[in-house]
């Protein structure tokens, strides 16, 4: 390669940057490529301590995060500002991952601009584009149109071949997730809480939007219901600072001892938390590929996942935003201890820490060839 390759790496949210901080280290430790980090920060809190835990600091920030945006405004504001940039910086390839309203926007911008995209974490479906929303059809379009596909798992490959996608540009790399969390695992991180130690944790999130209204105030009722029958748990709650969410689980929870409702927790101290728990309850796509390589259960709070192979282990189980499916699963791992055991096998289909560098082979090998 006779003058460096430049590669834009986009990062809109907090699990974007844990998802692609493994990828931008890798390529800042080569010497042909010139990576350049954006930040459109539709998250703004979140996506900085992470971006500062790992040491990354954005060449580009867009600072697009308004309080509680509706999407189609958060569209309209990313598409010309990253028009500006693909036309200033004029990168050989972009980079981006998952599935938010930054990653769609970032592949509609590159395709205008005939700029090769990469998709991290391609080929996860659900097929309804309604659950996630919006985050099945933001998937569903950056791979229609992305160069590259980096698909976690086989089954992911299989629903891009479903979809057409040619063979030549997937590549099973697994998760970077796994590599961010083998990283962080490894180091002395305090959760920063006091907890009480002589009863088991059960740590809760959720944040979804197809969870808002009454699905929470389900998920909220369940976890009420948990803590009064258990003496012996204790639950911690990090809660999202959207009004949709922190409104109503302040409401509902905030007078329960044994409910801790916390703000968000920086990435290293929630690994830390997800180590100590005993169970983990959660619609977060990140912990169902997390907790499990910690050799946590997890009773994820939605009826659908575009991340099944963690159910087919067995080591993940479905739960929906209900009440008593809630309760009951949650109650059975309390009680038994076979049940527990059989989920709490520390084992995962989403990588082995080696993501990031079959990814930058995928590219280096590309840009090797057409120098």
């Amino acid at each position: 390669m006779h003058r460096k390759v430049k590669i834009i790496a986009v990062i809109g949210t907090r699990p974007e940057a844990i998802k692609m901080a493994p990828v931008i280290l890798a390529l800042k430790n080569e010497s042909w490529p010139e990576i350049r980090v954006l930040a459109t920060a539709q998250h703004r809190d979140m996506l900085d301590q992470v971006l500062n835990f790992f040491g990354i600091v954005p060449d580009i920030d867009l600072n697009i995060m308004h309080h509680n945006q509706a999407l189609t405004t958060l569209t309209a504001r990313l598409l010309p500002e990253l028009d500006e940039v693909l036309k200033v910086e004029k990168p050989d390839a972009v980079l981006a991952q998952g599935d938010t309203t930054t990653v769609m926007t970032v592949a509609l911008t590159c395709f205008y601009h005939q700029i090769p995209f990469g998709h991290v974490e391609a080929g996860l479906r659900t097929r309804d584009l309604q659950n996630p929303f919006p985050e099945e059809a933001n998937r569903v379009i950056a791979g229609r149109l992305a160069r590259w596909h980096f698909a976690p798992t086989e089954t992911s490959r299989q629903n891009l071949l479903r979809e057409g996608v040619a063979e030549s540009a997937i590549n099973v790399t697994g998760n970077t997730v796994i590599d961010a969390l083998l990283m962080t695992a490894s180091k002395p991180v305090e959760i920063g809480i006091a907890l009480d130690r002589t009863k088991r944790l059960l740590l809760v999130t959720s944040h979804r939007r197809e969870n808002f209204g009454e699905p929470l105030r389900n998920i909220c009722r369940a976890l009420r219901t948990l803590a009064e029958r258990n003496s012996d748990i204790q639950i911690l709650y990090p809660v999202h600072p959207n009004p949709n969410v922190k409104n109503v689980a302040h409401r509902m929870l905030g007078d329960c001892a044994d409910i801790l409702l916390t703000e968000p927790l920086d990435y290293a101290p929630f690994v830390a938390a997800m180590k100590h728990a005993y169970l983990i309850i959660s619609d977060s796509g990140g912990v169902q590929e997390e907790a499990p390589a910690l050799g946590k259960p997890v009773l994820v709070l939605r009826d659908e996942t575009e991340r099944p192979e963690a159910v087919e282990m067995g080591v993940v189980e479905l739960v929906g935003p209900h009440y008593e499916r809630i309760v009951t699963a949650a109650q059975r791992l309390l009680d038994d201890v076979n049940a527990y055991g059989a989920m709490a096998r520390g084992v995962s289909p989403y990588g082995d820490g080696k993501s990031a560098q079959r990814i930058v082979s995928v590219l280096r090998e590309h840009f090797a060839r057409c120098s």
